[in-house]
């Protein structure tokens, strides 16, 4: 198993919506493709997984999370194809003026505002099979503009929904 941490990094727009950012990977690579959070594997020189996450944001998009806006630790997930155990930490973030990814490993910033993900519309299964599973499944995923966020962060992403509506947390 090998350990990483990511960030769901949020913020409030001036209008009032909560907004979450997330990044399409570019093509090639496990996770290439896909719709993601910002983050990556634990390094030797990462004190504790938060470390790694907040590294791995500063790293991939030029942004500086202070620990005070770490807002949540979330539940451990894993992986079903590729042997991570992914640490998930939610994080209140200023957005930057201008942001600086890191180009070899993200195509773009996906900014999503909560709202578009509570409409009925937004939430959808598909059967599908990946060369590691033993058959085909139903896969649960949200529609984002012509991308789908499924899989691990979908399974991350899919309980702070409802807790994020809710207001449990100082967005």
């Amino acid at each position: 198993m090998i350990d990483a941490a990511v960030l769901i990094p949020i913020y409030r727009s001036q209008e009032g919506e909560v907004h979450i950012v997330m990044i399409l990977r570019n093509p090639g690579g496990v996770h290439g493709g896909q719709i993601a959070f910002p983050g990556g594997k634990h390094d030797p020189g990462d004190e504790t997984m938060l470390d790694t996450a907040l590294r791995e944001v500063r790293e991939e998009l030029g942004l500086v999370v202070d620990r005070n806006d770490v807002l949540a630790e979330l539940p451990t997930q894993q992986t079903r194809t590729s042997g991570y155990r992914v640490f998930p930490y939610l994080a209140r973030i200023r957005v930057p003026e201008r942001w600086q990814i890191a180009e070899r490993e993200i195509a773009e910033i996906v900014d999503v505002r909560l709202g578009d993900l509570t409409r009925p519309d937004s939430h959808d299964r598909m059967i599908d099979r990946f060369p590691t599973w033993q058959r085909a499944e139903q896969v649960s995923f949200y529609r984002i503009g012509e991308h789908r966020l499924w899989g691990l962060s979908y399974r991350i992403l899919q309980p702070v929904i409802s807790r994020l509506v809710a207001g449990e947390w100082d967005v």
